[in-house]
């Protein structure tokens, strides 16, 4: 079992020394998503790279930053910068920013990410709000995960996603005109994109986005308490759904180009949590 408290103790206290207030909701921003940072008022920045044991990210548009701002009386903490397995850190890492979050004082979490539309229904640059997870790989993962949790804590990693934060979330896409989809979100391990053989499986299993990241973040914010819900960006169609080569730059190009609409639903969800 892997001791988090130990391990990142000495991060946790670093960050401790520095920070202007106590944050109360923490956003973790995707790829491409990183430009909400500075559409609110930030009182501290600090640069993870600064940090005794925080993992570096390495993925383009993924800024490694922790961003200590206000937003209509809200006390937020932003991540920006994700770490994922396909840099080569392992589960326990991936989780160190929300185990901060929760250290810090965040109650509430909302998971940012860009993935491949699944859904036929979609098209890239929609929002799709997360109201279940799926992978195969997912079981393994979770054995580990789980062991990240005290003993007490372990039936409650499947309290996913908060009612709470996903009724706020839906009332900010009503109030903000903005089309939210609703789906299960599919997660690999990455770094390669999906082949269309895979596609299909995902589809049939009844999923409608799939991605690299959020599920284990996910997961481990619900055994240490935190309030969790998840928005993607729908950046692309997933492989064997269109002719077009997949590629990041893609990805960067759709974020680019719907991020006032994620900025306005992000915002009111806020405002409402």
């Amino acid at each position: 079992m892997i001791n988090m408290n130990a391990i990142y103790k000495e991060t946790v206290e670093t960050i401790t020394k520095q920070i202007p207030f106590e944050p109360e909701i923490c956003i973790v921003l995707g790829s491409g998503l990183g430009d909400f940072a500075e559409k609110v008022e930030t009182v501290k920045s600090i640069a993870t790279a600064s940090l005794p044991n925080y993992p570096v990210s390495t993925v383009q548009g993924h800024q490694g930053f922790l961003h200590f701002s206000h937003y209509k009386n809200k006390k937020l903490l932003i991540v920006q910068g994700r770490i994922h397995f396909y840099e080569g850190y392992g589960l326990s890492q991936c989780v160190v920013p929300v185990h901060v979050a929760s250290k810090l004082g965040c109650k509430k979490i909302i998971l940012t990410n860009a993935a491949g539309g699944v859904n036929t229904n979609y098209s890239p640059g929609d929002l799709m709000l997360a109201t279940s997870f799926n992978g195969t790989a997912i079981k393994s993962e979770l054995t580990e995960l789980i062991g990240l949790a005290a003993l007490e804590q372990r039936n409650t990693f499947l309290d996913f996603p908060s009612k709470e934060i996903n009724l706020a979330i839906i009332k900010a896409a009503l109030e903000e005109k903005i089309l939210l989809r609703e789906g299960v979100y599919w997660l690999t391990k990455g770094p390669s994109y999906e082949t269309p053989a895979e596609i299909k499986m995902i589809a049939r299993y009844g999923s409608d986005a799939v991605g690299m990241s959020t599920v284990h973040e996910a997961f481990y914010a619900s055994t240490i308490g935190l309030k969790a819900a998840s928005i993607s960006c729908i950046t692309n169609f997933a492989a064997g759904l269109s002719d077009q080569k997949l590629s990041h730059t893609e990805v960067m190009d759709t974020a680019e180009r719907v991020k006032n609409s994620f900025e306005r639903l992000v915002k009111k969800s806020i405002e409402l949590m």
